[in-house]
């Protein structure tokens, strides 16, 4: 198990941690809570050795191995499965020994470490994380040159996922995955075999995906078993016992400190007034404990509009090649609150920006009210804030003519106080950019206000306010989301973008969730009709070397294949006495052609790719 044992850390002079305990039993999944600023990154440095405490002590189970998710996969040539399978160093080593070793006893110990580790079932273990993941089979062939800064993040989590930690630490892991990434991540940590500590505002999977909730609070941890739910309730409950607690011991106080002051200066009471100043001293005041500050998010209201604000007709949209979208025929009315659902890569934030007025319909037609204004806040706005300007330079920017005071009372209605609106961007919190976005998307009073992933980097309270304020919001809300949560409270209608088209969806979220989560073809994505279209010589050639890389693979297997072959060939293998050894190689013979199985599947799709281009 793990133990944090009466540790002490500061930062720059301000504590984070003042005589802090937990333990953690072995196999547990716990949510790590608290505000943000609290401490919780430091503390995951902390267990991994990257810091040195101050004080106190943090122990592990000998030879535990700790793993969490690296800044960022380097853009290299390695394919992703390669990439992935490369993270369990381990594995990579034996695998790279087995193939030189020559001593038999050396020989037999790894390939008995590689059978206790799975080596030989790895490629299709890391093939399926790599999917569940939004990578289908064909990508994870490709180059991590070939993807972003953010997908190559989600190659990371894959690595460590499949290297399969004793204890593994993760830090706001679905801050750049989809909805169907993060289900399908909680589902992966449910059953994950080992110790899983995360630091996560996503209430949905502190909901499902953990057994226990770690909080940090003033300096101090408390671990509460279950999950996000029943701690929020049983710390409400301490709460207020607490401030009830509070409330006896101040009026206790004030009624000794009252005779104190009545008598301490008549002598036939100074023994009971002194007597009364000792009780004073041994009558330690309990702090109530402070309620969190109110997070709030204060949306101007817009002038109403007839309905409908947008209606479209036989719509179709894309980037000047094939269409992404085709025969779109939706309305939205001011009332409505949409949320939308579809893999990765289906055409979600294709059509918000449709919506925005960011694309132009490639065909179709398309009418907007002709007083509609439209808010659109999408994850990469907030990277494209000006680092070196405060807050309030940003609002000023599109507010020349107001007084300071009305900007200062824009951002504190976005919980960005005095000293943050004063603070330049690149001092302040993932949060608190977050929210200066938000205010930045919505400073003209919108009428439809487009919402992809605004959750990212923020607490649980200022989701909790973030949905507040939409309820309150008279505009119209489409929203694209992660965070089931939120869709769940916010939205009343879900369209589901899927092969091209998007349709009503008319289960509620949690069938959705359930789909997914089975698997079942009908969410899955359409296949798109393929247009033939002439090859550059750069795709003949990355589809060239996709090919070679297959044939690579299929040599590996079938070298290993040949060896085992041989082995099972010899008689001796067949005695008694060594029956449990026939079927140890017997299983590995038989993952290994299973292995073979699945890298010709990939061999003849990426042959029948480039036979397609000629």
């Amino acid at each position: 198990m793990l133990r944090i044992d009466n540790i002490t850390y500061n930062v720059e002079g301000r504590p984070l941690f003042e005589g802090a305990s937990a333990t953690i039993p072995t196999g547990h999944k716990v949510g790590l809570v608290g505000r943000n600023g609290a401490g919780k990154t430091t503390l995951f440095r902390l267990i991994r050795g990257q810091l040195a405490l101050e004080g106190g002590e943090i122990s592990l189970p000998t030879r535990a191995r700790i793993g969490g998710v690296a800044q960022e996969v380097p853009s290299s040539s390695t394919s992703l499965i390669d990439t992935v399978l490369g993270a369990d160093t381990e594995r990579a080593a034996l695998m790279a020994e087995a193939e030189v070793a020559t001593d038999p006893h050396r020989i037999a110990e790894v390939q008995a470490r590689l059978a206790d580790i799975d080596a030989w079932s790895a490629e299709g273990r890391a093939s399926s994380i790599l999917r569940g993941l939004g990578f289908e089979p064909e990508k994870q062939l490709r180059p991590c040159s070939d993807f972003s800064g953010g997908w190559r993040m989600r190659v990371a989590l894959a690595g460590v996922l499949f290297a399969q930690p004793d204890y593994l630490l993760l830090d706001e892991p679905t801050n750049y995955l989809d909805l169907e990434g993060a289900l399908w991540l909680e589902s992966y940590l449910a059953k994950y075999p080992h110790t899983v500590i995360i630091i996560s505002h996503d209430r949905g999977l502190l909901n499902r995906a953990v057994t226990g909730i770690l909080h940090l609070d003033q300096k101090k941890l408390t671990y509460w078993q279950g999950n996000y739910d029943q701690f929020a309730r049983q710390a409400a409950e301490r709460r207020a016992v607490q401030a009830a607690e509070s409330k006896k011991v101040e009026a206790r106080r004030a009624h000794l400190q009252s005779f104190v002051d009545r008598f301490k200066a008549k002598a036939s009471k100074a023994v009971q007034a002194q007597s009364r100043v000792k009780m004073l001293e041994k009558l330690t005041p309990i702090t109530a404990p402070e309620d969190a500050a109110k997070v709030v998010f204060s949306f101007p209201e817009p002038e109403e509009l007839s309905p409908p604000i947008i209606n479209m007709e036989g719509v179709s949209v894309g980037y000047g090649g094939p269409p992404v979208l085709r025969k779109l025929s939706l309305r939205i009315d001011q009332d409505d609150r949409i949320a939308l659902l579809g893999r990765n890569g289906e055409g979600k934030s294709t059509l918000s920006k449709l919506l925005a007025g960011k694309l132009e319909p490639a065909e179709g037609k398309i009418a907007r009210s002709s007083k509609l204004r439209i808010g659109y806040f999408a994850q990469h706005q907030v990277d494209e804030l000006h680092l070196d300007e405060t807050p309030l330079q940003h609002v000023q920017r599109l507010r020349p003519a107001e007084h300071q005071a009305k900007l200062r009372a824009r951002l504190a209605g976005f919980g960005l106080m005095a000293d943050q609106a004063e603070t330049v961007v690149g001092r302040l919190s993932g949060g608190q950019k977050a929210r200066l976005s938000l205010l930045l998307a919505t400073i003209d009073a919108p009428h439809l206000l487009i919402l992809d992933e605004p959750t990212n980097h923020l607490d649980i309270e200022s989701r909790e306010a973030l949905v507040e304020a939409l309820t309150e919001y008279s505009g119209a809300v489409v929203l694209v989301s992660h965070d089931m949560h939120l869709l769940g409270l916010v939205a009343d209608r879900l369209w589901l973008v899927k092969g091209g088209a998007v349709a009503p969806y008319t289960e509620d979220l949690e069938a959705y969730r359930k789909l997914l989560l089975s698997s079942d073809e009908e969410v899955k994505a359409v296949a798109k009709p393929v247009e033939k279209k002439k090859a550059s010589r750069d795709e003949v050639l990355a589809l060239k070397a996709e090919v070679r890389k297959c044939e690579d693979r299929l040599a590996k297997l079938n070298d290993m294949r040949d060896k085992l072959a041989t082995k099972l060939a010899d008689p001796a293998l067949y005695e008694d006495a060594r029956k449990g050894e026939l079927e140890t190689w017997n299983k590995k013979y038989a993952e290994v052609m299973e292995g073979l199985d699945r890298a010709e599947a990939m061999w003849m799709t990426a042959q029948e790719k480039l036979e397609a281009v000629g």
